[in-house]
């Protein structure tokens, strides 16, 4: 079982005035000024301490501090040039511990490792991933490695101590990805006038350029500003994180960075999904959070090193809940979507950022599902078909886990559904932040092993083993019966 660990702590900016969830009044420039009437001596002493009480909590915190003083470098007065020590010192009064998983570490995901070197025969490494929540109830992405080996035992690797968010820059965008995520929320012809101004292909610094050269006389200022607003928004919300290599994968935080992920990025669902030439790519859905309204995003990485954020476009992809499937089929994307907030859909896509419609796959019908249902993770291929692991809401909203094999060319079609979920609550497992709850964001099959990982009431996560010929034998008589 892992349980929550708050000392597991990032640094962030901090502004006096506005550290509360709601917008308050910045006091950064009368704490700036004060520090600036330090004597050296003070200076000096401050600093030194400061360091001496946290710098074996973080890695290089001189250099969080002297990033953190260059974000507010420009609130400083024109004439005043301050020391090394004082400028540190700044950026010190700027920075905040923030502790990951104080409130809460669930709903795991799990893949195989890329590196599979090393091991012992019949042994398999792999990546899981963690939602921490801290303070505020804002949720991160973590990370652990560990080994499963040959009797189904598995060994979690101890976590790194100095956490990182990573460095964020702006995504190269395409125009057409614009378009369609400015489609229904924008003037057409107005945003058909910006986008014109745009290569295929364009950075930020060529929008930027495009968006200071629209002239808008065809419009009234008002509308041609919310427009402008929105596109930077967009542009906002997809950006690439890049982590040192030389930092542990599991120190690695994917820590909300764009408007869209305010207050959270929620529940990834990683797929190890192989492409039609044969390379690999990680790619993970997750929920985005912005306070008041969730949508799914796109997380896509090679290596657990760089990280693409991006939005998802198009009518299947709202709500929360998306999983894609591990290859394509039939030439085109699939995932399962949850857009109504209660069935499970598949939709398909040629381009993995833009979904269109759904097929309605499995509605609630049995009693411990009928408030929603939702799916726990990327379908896993077999002989049999598409093991898809769901979960269900019934009385008291209690949660449980579940299972229906889709058709292996056809995954529109549902050959099996288990009437009974496989997990539900034990005694021990009801209590926690959100009770009542088993959850999980994905599986992985070793030998004839289905290993899940699980949160148990938002709470903590455990390891559920499933002997997979019998979960096969079950669904099939359940299909004989359909």
């Amino acid at each position: 079982m892992l349980r929550p660990d708050p000392r597991r702590v990032i640094t962030k900016q901090f502004l006096p005035g506005q550290e509360m969830l709601t917008h308050g009044i910045s006091r950064a420039d009368a704490v700036i000024n004060r520090v600036l009437a330090m004597t050296d001596e003070q200076v000096s002493l401050t600093l030194a301490a400061t360091q001496r009480r946290f710098a074996d909590r973080h890695h290089d915190l001189r250099t969080t501090f002297a990033d953190h003083f260059g974000l507010v470098e420009h609130r400083l007065p024109e004439t005043v040039e301050p020391s090394a020590e004082r400028r540190a010192l700044i950026g010190a009064y700027c920075t905040q511990e923030y502790s990951v998983e104080a409130a809460a570490l669930f709903n795991p995901s799990i893949v195989a490792h890329p590196d599979q070197t090393s091991l012992a025969a019949d042994d398999l490494r792999f990546v899981m991933s963690v939602r921490g929540v801290g303070e505020g109830h804002v949720s991160s992405v973590e990370f652990r490695t560990g080994v499963v080996d040959a009797s189904d035992h598995v060994q979690i690797d101890p976590p790194g101590r100095h956490l990182v968010t990573g460095r964020a820059a702006p995504a190269t965008m395409a125009r057409e990805f614009l378009r369609e995520a400015l489609v229904d929320r924008a003037d057409a012809a107005a945003a058909d006038d910006i986008l014109s101004l745009l290569p295929d292909h364009f950075d930020p610094a060529q929008l930027d350029a495009a968006l200071a050269s629209f002239g808008r006389d065809a419009l009234t200022q008002l509308h041609a500003d919310a427009i402008v607003d929105r596109i930077r928004w967009i542009a906002s919300c997809n950006y690439r994180l890049h982590f040192p290599p030389d930092r542990a994968l599991s120190e690695r935080v994917l820590y909300p960075t764009s408007p869209a992920e305010s207050h959270g990025i929620e529940d990834a669902r990683f797929t190890r999904f192989i492409d039609d030439d044969g390379s690999v790519t990680y790619y993970g859905t997750y929920t985005a959070f912005d306070g008041s309204h969730v949508a799914p995003h796109l997380v896509e990485t090679t290596d657990f090193e760089t990280f693409e954020m991006t939005q998802l476009n198009g009518p299947a992809a709202k709500n929360k809940g998306m999983a894609l499937f591990p290859r394509k089929v039939g030439g085109q994307f699939l995932a399962l979507s949850r857009w109504d907030r209660e069935s499970i859909d598949v939709a398909s896509a040629a381009d993995v950022h833009k979904w269109d419609g759904t097929v309605t796959v499995h509605a609630p019908r049995q009693p411990w599902e009928l408030i929603q249902l939702g799916n726990c993770g990327a379908p896993i291929e077999t002989a049999e078909g598409w093991l898809v692991l769901t979960h269900g809401v019934g009385p008291m909203r209690e949660y449980g886990i579940g299972a229906i094999l889709l058709d292996l060319d056809e995954p529109t079609k549902t050959i099996a559904v288990l009437s009974e979920p496989i997990l539900a609550p034990t005694d021990e497992e009801r209590e926690g932040y959100v009770p009542n709850v088993v959850y999980s964001c994905g599986a992985l099959v070793h030998q004839e092993t289905l290993i899940m990982p699980y949160g148990c009431s938002d709470s903590a996560i455990r390891f559920a083993f499933i002997d997979m010929p019998e979960l096969l034998k079950r669904l099939g008589t359940s299909r004989s019966r359909r």
